[in-house]
């Protein structure tokens, strides 16, 4: 799909060793090949810069999200606990999200990845049919919208070791960004 990601993630994730960053960014790739067109919210968390798809730009509509962190990224699922595992490959054990850790460039390579990630799409889908619910009107291409920028987090420095930052900007949403398209999220 080739769809250039914000300027406001690839500053997010400059503080990353540059394997991290290049993880972060082919399994973004891998997700919105398979999900796009779809909404793509952006937080530059306490713990991780974490990037949700869904349906909407609603959280409870989220299907699947990346978690960038110090050594490695997660595909996680959000709802994980009832997806099928037919490889085993799930990791987690809370009562909702289970993950996939992607270390190295081969982890992106699994064919399970993109099995996984349409199976979590149509379990969502099947999921709101179920429950009577009105699937949201899907976007021409990918929204992405940066959702939050928490003032204080913890991120690599040069050497590895994490440590405490403060953001830039004052913990306000940055822009929200159509493919193509330089619109601003209005403001409140």
């Amino acid at each position: 799909m080739g769809l250039s990601p914000p300027k406001e993630l690839l500053k997010f994730l400059e503080p990353y060793d540059p394997r991290v960053r290049k993880l972060a960014l082919g399994l973004r790739a891998l997700v919105l090949e398979v999900m796009a067109p779809c909404h793509e919210n952006i937080y530059d968390a306490y713990s991780a810069v974490a990037i949700g798809y869904g349906l909407s730009e609603r959280l409870g509509d989220g299907i699947c999200h990346v978690a960038v962190y110090s050594s490695n990224v997660n595909l996680g699922f959000n709802f994980g606990a009832t997806l099928p595992d037919p490889a085993g490959i799930l990791e987690g054990s809370g009562k909702q999200i289970r993950h996939i850790r992607i270390a190295s460039e081969a982890d992106l390579m699994r064919p399970e990845l993109r099995s996984y990630l349409l199976r979590a799409c149509k379990v969502a889908i099947d999921d709101a049919r179920k429950l009577g619910e009105a699937l949201p009107p899907r976007p021409k291409g990918v929204v992405s919208i940066v959702k939050a920028i928490y003032p204080k987090k913890r991120r690599p420095d040069k050497s590895g070791k994490i440590v405490i930052v403060r953001s830039e900007g004052g913990g306000k949403p940055a822009a929200r960004k159509k493919a193509g398209s330089t619109r601003k999220k209005p403001s409140r």
